[in-house]
């Protein structure tokens, strides 16, 4: 057959094919599919989705010379598009905070942007222009290393259900006064935060996920959230002494009014922090959708955390799986073990019908860590498999812990206890 006569199989392609086959492609690849037939030229400028990343141009050794090509390859892409942009994301090692940034935000106001992610380089933070607070229509805003102070009649982003700032310059009113004027939020994620006192008001948030050195934390009114993941750093001295000045309870303060968790993951001083005031609450609450518990850096040594753990596993009957790690301090667990504490908190009556999973690790099989494993494969009749990962400085007691293990009574006929040395 004649070249002449073949059919041209890319221009026969429905316009709906080669929307989806444009969409799927990096935006610098898809700008180049211009080149392969009449039917595809400028296809590319009407897609509602632009991401930008490093990847659209050619890395040369100048970085000067790399960030004015990103630069002038954004800025011509918008100037050729037409049509409404409803996710506009730049993602980029490359780009600092340039004048260009707000003019690319300027055109956007005026498009009816739904989602919009600025992830920019280390450098000098980049100021959100004021026109960023003129996106009514926007669902999700995501911002890295941005600085962010909205104007005073901001109401608020109507339409927003994601969240996300990480390492954003924010005052603790105004991240306050977003989050509860955004009525619609579902996912809430703040990172790299210092020294901030925070008080979530989010009726219909579902997901949280928060990292940094909170110095107060506060669930005000999150009847629907479902999931939490947390992470309290405390690097300063500053930030330790605030913690043990508090008052009051703040487990109540945090999940006293999350009927619906599903699944909670604490890191680092988590439990430390929700221990404050423990031993002034009365179970009251209890935790019927919570499946999934994930706890780090719990220690042993301390009797208001382990109350903690105690009071999370003891009030959710329908928990699943448990993962907790360990951080304690071995000579003071053997000075002074306590032991009287499990009988003494533990329900005589407590069983975990629905437990299914739990792994534990960095243990140092001392008695405390060891009469948890005994009152978790006691009263788990459903218990599947239990693993248990001792401290990789623990030696001499990894023996007697396996021993101590095999001889511990199972609820549960099927449950299978593995002893992993990592």
């Amino acid at each position: 057959m004649d070249d002449e006569t073949a059919p041209d199989l890319l221009s026969d392609l429905p316009l709906s094919i080669i929307e989806i086959i444009l969409s799927l492609l990096p935006i610098r690849d898809a700008i180049r599919m211009s080149t392969l037939s009449t039917k595809w030229r400028y296809r590319w400028a009407s897609l509602p989705q632009l991401t930008f990343c490093d990847k659209c141009v050619s890395s040369v050794p100048d970085k000067s010379a790399v960030e004015n090509k990103l630069i002038k390859f954004i800025t011509h892409a918008l100037f050729l598009h037409k049509g409404p942009i409803h996710k506009f994301k730049i993602c980029t090692s490359i780009l600092q905070s340039c004048p260009d940034i707000d003019q690319w935000l300027l055109f956007l106001s005026r498009n009816d942007v739904r989602e919009l992610t600025l992830e920019l380089s280390d450098g000098e933070w980049f100021r959100v222009p004021t026109c960023l607070f003129s996106f009514k229509k926007l669902t999700l805003l995501e911002l890295c290393r941005c600085e962010l102070d909205p104007p005073p009649g901001f109401r608020g982003f109507i339409c927003l259900r994601t969240l996300t700032l990480n390492q954003v310059l924010v005052t603790p009113e105004a991240i306050e006064s977003l989050i509860t004027n955004c009525p619609l939020l579902e996912s809430l994620t703040l990172s790299y935060y210092d020294g901030l006192d925070l008080n979530v008001n989010a009726s219909n948030l579902k997901y949280l996920h928060l990292e940094g050195e909170f110095k107060d934390l506060c669930l005000e009114n999150t009847p629907m959230l479902e999931e939490v993941s947390i992470s309290l750093y405390m690097n300063t001295d500053e930030i330790q002494e605030h913690f043990e000045q508090l008052s009051g309870c703040n487990f109540v303060q945090f999940l006293g009014g999350v009927p619906n968790l599903k699944r909670l993951a604490g890191h680092v001083y988590f439990t430390k922090y929700l221990s404050i005031g423990i031993e002034q609450w009365t179970p009251s609450l209890t935790y019927s959708h919570l499946k999934i518990i994930e706890l780090n850096q719990v220690s042993f040594e301390d009797m208001k955390e382990l109350l903690v753990v105690l009071r999370l596993i003891t009030n959710s009957p329908n928990l699943q799986e448990l993962q907790i790690s360990g951080s304690s301090n071995t000579n003071v667990i053997l000075e002074a073990p306590n032991l009287d504490f499990w009988e003494a908190e533990c329900p005589p009556d407590c069983t975990f019908k629905q437990l299914k999973t739990v792994k534990m690790t960095d243990m140092y099989g001392v008695p405390h860590e060891m009469e948890l494993i005994k009152i978790l494969l006691g009263n788990s009749p459903a218990l599947e498999k239990m693993s248990i990962v001792p401290c990789v400085y623990v030696t001499e007691l990894k023996v007697d812990m396996l021993v101590e293990l095999v001889r511990l009574r199972r609820a549960s006929p099927l449950a299978e206890i593995q002893f992993i040395q990592e």
